[in-house]
């Protein structure tokens, strides 16, 4: 049974406000739009991981602008299918979000299989659950246009809640592998990772936070879903953004990394020695840049040692304790 929405302050509130966000995106997506544009026009090469990513921008974009057509239409059209357009693009960018996630995670641990699938399961899970909750209710009230008359708050409650819990736990495998499982070899790389994925996480956990607790209070069914739209767009925005900072730090070139010693000691023991073409750059910062071009095995065994006082050890063998004794038989006793 359907029940008819009276005209009450929340109806105009949540049509002022939708009008709000759709300013919001518009203007987050047009001052990123060279960033797309490169790719249409093939400055940068596409790569498939960005399908995901231009699904979940553009995604977002029609369903708000079927919210506004929604809300600014004066004649009778049908409401149910423009509603369900909405909820449909509106519930694909809140899993795209994830998955853009997810797929950083993926390549962080190598895109091991244990790792991989897990995740691609919990992936089909959770867009079941958002395909479900596209089932609403809405028709055309004279007087007051296209309006929502119902909705399944618990099935609704139930997807944001999940996708909390599966941001969090793509947040933790991201940084187990990047921060327990290499100790001691953190970068900027490893840092920007990190950085991206909790913030998404803290924004993303706070919007779908909200937007639960409106839908368990089920004041009317305009309230119980007035915050999903952010919940989606603040998911979209910092998921996108996170996306084209690694994009654009990849094009960066050689990383800085701090050195915390005067000198550095550096032995290479088998059989495949590298042939280095070392810039060396000094600037006022602390640090080296170093970048390694080849890489050759010699048919010879013939090279040049130095031990820790800088002489030259032509031995084939590596005596470790002659690097910290050899300076006592410089000369003899007598």
């Amino acid at each position: 049974m359907l029940a008819t929405v009276e005209p009450n302050p929340s109806l105009a509130a949540f049509t002022k406000f939708m009008h709000c966000l759709l300013g919001l995106y518009i203007w987050e997506w047009f001052t990123s739009l060279d960033f797309d544009w490169k790719y249409i026009t093939r400055q940068k090469k596409f790569r498939w991981p960005m399908i995901f990513y231009f699904l979940n921008r553009y995604c977002l974009l029609f369903a708000l602008m079927g919210i506004a057509i929604a809300l600014n239409v004066t004649t009778e059209i049908n409401c149910q299918g423009l509603y369900t357009f909405n909820q449909c693009f509106g519930n694909a960018s809140i899993g795209l979000a994830s998955v853009n996630l997810s797929l950083r995670t993926m390549a962080v641990w190598s895109q091991r299989w244990y790792i991989v699938v897990p995740l691609v399961l919990v992936i089909l899970a959770h867009w079941s659950l958002l395909l479900h909750g596209i089932l609403l209710k809405a028709s055309w009230i004279p007087g007051q246009g296209c309006v929502i008359t119902s909705t399944d708050n618990h099935l609704l409650a139930i997807t944001f809640i999940y996708s909390m819990v599966f941001d969090l736990v793509v947040l933790s495998l991201t940084a187990f592998k990047l921060i327990l499982g290499t100790p001691g070899k953190s970068s900027r790389l490893v840092s920007l990772i990190f950085q991206d994925g909790l913030i998404y996480f803290v924004i993303a956990f706070l919007a779908n936070l909200i937007a639960t607790i409106f839908m368990l209070l089920n004041l009317n069914p305009v309230m119980s879903i007035i915050a999903n739209v952010p919940a989606a767009i603040a998911s979209t925005i910092v998921a996108c953004r996170a996306v084209r900072r690694l994009s654009n730090y990849q094009n960066q070139g050689p990383e800085m990394f701090p050195s915390t010693t005067q000198g550095t000691t550096l032995a290479f023991r088998s059989n495949m020695r590298p042939k280095l073409s070392t810039k060396v750059n000094t600037s006022p910062t602390e640090g080296v840049h170093v970048q390694m071009e080849t890489f050759e095995s010699p048919s010879d065994k013939s090279f040049i040692e130095y031990d820790a006082s800088g002489q030259i050890v032509k031995a084939d063998t590596f005596d470790p304790e002659a690097q910290v004794i050899s300076s006592e038989f410089k000369r003899p006793p007598y």
